[in-house]
């Protein structure tokens, strides 16, 4: 992403990081330095990012102001 905005994480997202042990770096660095983004169709986007043992995918919307994390997932769990 080009233009940073304010990331906004919604609750069960920041539950989703507590129980998969998934930082706020994490989170940032799979936003800005994506391995693979997909488009969904209910208008979510999901970028995945190896980080070490961790595939981290991030559900989000992109707002005008800010960028709305809806869910966090470590896929290899």
């Amino acid at each position: 992403m080009s233009i940073r905005r304010e990331i906004h994480l919604t609750r069960h997202a920041q539950r989703r990081m507590k129980w998969r042990n998934i930082s706020l770096d994490d989170v940032e660095a799979c936003l800005t330095y994506p391995d693979r983004v997909e488009q969904m169709p209910t208008g979510r986007t999901n970028a995945s990012k190896s980080i070490g043992k961790k595939l981290i995918r991030v559900s989000y919307v992109e707002e005008e102001e800010r960028i709305m994390v809806v869910s966090v997932v470590d896929r290899n769990r």
